[in-house]
């Protein structure tokens, strides 16, 4: 017997809010999260690419010392944002063997790596620090989560790329479905804005080489596109079985209808540009719970702003929707946010879930003209969902042909 599987709590630090209601708030108004990096490492190694979306809120200035001290930055993030999820869903009484956690990272904890490497060089062996390895770890993040909240069901760590945190969201509607858990905090987390990562997008040409005007660099579905802007942060959702939620009188904003998970097996970074696997995919998460793909009534799209990853997944919608298509609105909400690569999916389910619990979708800034070849019904600002029934998906794909899409209902 299929469960109903519902979300009731949300948190997110990113480069829009500190919190989730701030993040939503920017990204309703058109804000964006991208600025010119002052830090002087970026002098320093002549980065061709001087600009991305941090963090509006330092982590340090919502953690404690010790806490700061102990974990990556992607850690840091990751705790930030499952407390506030925790506490938006009324810090449930939950037995620790029925609690879980599905997180997810892109990247890892590149700065705890790098930094050890520099103080190993410059200083020795003995001035590495004995946390090194937990810190750089990419379960470090979950784990920091699951110690932080004594979750003993089990603690899933996902790393595909920028599909991660989807696929974790997916994770976790099996595990409920599974009855191995009562309440699952999944999501995903990066802290990735360090120069070697910008050096290397950079040198792949993913990155948008708009230096000088950083806060419309990302511009999902132009003409002009020609890049992503690389971003960090995290989001969390707290996700457990109706019948769960409603015997604690639990508030409830969307139901999960679903996940699924395909792959390319085409290219180590570009997409299919047929489509076909990301179409498996969109299929799969809708049609999990014996929805319809005529219910679709947005799309939260991946998205990056790059110039052929865009029109990959316009090929794979269109392979899917057919003319039912055209009247569905899209979100492409990267070019407020960047792209927090493992983290980017858990957002935008977030995003996703906040649109249909408010009944409106967010907008799509800097689109100014839109490529013909992706004739996509875009939001370009706020825009009202319809009254009734509303199901809507969030898209995530990433490098090593990695695809896994979501699916939500309105309550």
């Amino acid at each position: 017997m299929t469960k109903k599987i519902v979300i009731t709590g949300l948190g997110a630090t990113s480069p829009l809010g500190g919190n989730g209601p701030d993040t939503w708030n920017a990204l309703l108004a058109g804000a964006s999260g991208a600025s010119t990096l002052e830090q002087d490492w970026v002098a320093e190694t002549q980065l061709p690419i001087t600009f991305a979306a941090q963090a509006k809120v330092p982590a340090a200035d919502v953690l404690d010392r010790r806490e700061v001290k102990r974990l990556d930055p992607s850690s840091q993030f990751a705790l930030i944002a499952g407390r506030e999820a925790w506490a938006d869903a009324g810090a449930p009484e939950v037995e620790p063997e029925r609690l879980a956690v599905d997180w997810s990272t892109g990247i890892g904890g590149v700065w705890t790596l790098l930094d050890a490497w520099d103080t190993l060089r410059e200083r020795g062996p003995r001035r590495v620090l004995p946390m090194t390895v937990p810190m750089l770890m990419p379960n470090g993040p979950g784990a920091a989560i699951g110690m932080d909240l004594h979750a003993r069901a089990g603690i899933r760590t996902v790393v595909s790329a920028c599909a991660s945190s989807t696929e974790a969201v997916a994770n976790a509607y099996d595990r409920l479905q599974q009855g191995l858990a009562d309440v699952v905090i999944a999501g995903g987390s990066e802290a990735a804005i360090h120069p070697l990562p910008i050096a290397s997008f950079a040198a792949m040409q993913a990155l948008s080489k708009r230096n000088d005007t950083p806060a419309t660099a990302s511009r999902p579905y132009d003409v002009t596109r020609d890049g992503f802007v690389l971003g960090e942060g995290a989001a969390a959702l707290v996700i457990e079985t109706e019948e769960h939620a409603k015997a604690r009188g639990a508030r409830i904003y969307a139901e999960l209808l679903g996940g699924a998970v395909t792959s390319d097996a085409y290219h180590i970074t570009a997409p299919d540009p047929e489509g076909s696997a990301a179409a498996r995919a969109m299929v799969a998460a809708v049609s999990q719970a014996g929805a319809d793909l005529r219910d679709v009534a947005h799309i939260n799209a991946h998205a990056t702003s790059t110039p052929v990853g865009d029109i990959a997944e316009y090929n794979a919608l269109r392979r899917v929707f057919g003319d039912l298509l055209d009247g569905i609105p899209v979100s492409a909400t990267k070019a407020s946010t960047g792209h927090l690569l493992g983290g980017a999916g858990a957002i935008e389910a977030f995003f996703t879930v906040k649109a249909l619990a408010e009944r409106v979708a967010p907008p799509t800034i800097n689109l100014t003209e839109q490529d013909p070849e992706i004739p996509l019904d875009v939001v370009t600002s706020p825009r009202a969902l319809p009254a009734g029934d509303l199901l809507a998906i969030s898209n995530s794909f990433g490098f090593g042909g990695h695809n896994a899409v979501v699916a939500f209902r309105s309550v």
